[in-house]
């Protein structure tokens, strides 16, 4: 993900800072009006303390008043509950040096611990799966994301079920959403 940042930010011409580091336990020696967890990065924690961690860290570097934004995906049955090792398609999307890409992948949802094992195919248009790559996301429901927030001593102050700021119901396919610590 940071060559890929950097690899973009180099292409429009803007000067970003890069850290590599821990979203449990971070400490970058500054406060931030907003901080960004982006593209479903928050599900790759999955236990409590996890997530306790991640609040804490979170709340050390925001200014009075600073807001954490993060996106997740809004989890639906019909996709956890796929076969296990069933390949599904995901997506198809251009890619600048490797024309159209396909997207498959395979689920292995485990309840109790609400992650998906998955794995993603991802093949050009010369070469079937000259990707694959495991994927484990942690799923969180809408009420349940409530609890964790407010549990984390957090306030939701918006959410939105899409990167437009549509509106979030049941059906919206993400759960965009701006914090602020109590």
């Amino acid at each position: 993900m940071l060559q890929a940042a950097r690899q973009r930010a180099a292409a429009v011409g803007v000067h970003v800072e890069l850290v590599e580091g821990d979203m449990r336990n971070f400490d970058l020696g500054e406060r931030f009006s907003m901080i960004f967890i982006a593209r479903n990065s928050l599900l790759h924690l999955s236990a409590t303390a996890d997530f306790a961690g991640l609040f804490s860290s979170v709340r050390r570097h925001l200014v009075s008043g600073g807001v954490l934004a993060f996106d997740v995906f809004n989890p639906t049955l019909r996709t956890l509950a796929r076969e296990t090792g069933e390949r599904y398609p995901v997506m198809r999307i251009s890619s600048p040096s490797h024309g159209e890409l396909t997207v498959e992948a395979t689920n292995g949802y485990d309840a109790a611990t609400q992650v998906n094992r998955a794995t993603w195919y991802i093949s050009t248009p010369t070469q079937r799966d000259a990707w694959v790559s495991p994927l484990h996301l942690r799923s969180i429901f809408p009420q349940e994301l409530l609890s964790l927030v407010a549990a984390n001593r957090f306030k939701l102050l918006s959410r939105h079920g899409d990167l437009r700021g549509s509106e979030f119901t049941g059906t919206s396919p993400r759960q965009v959403c701006l914090c602020q610590p109590d």
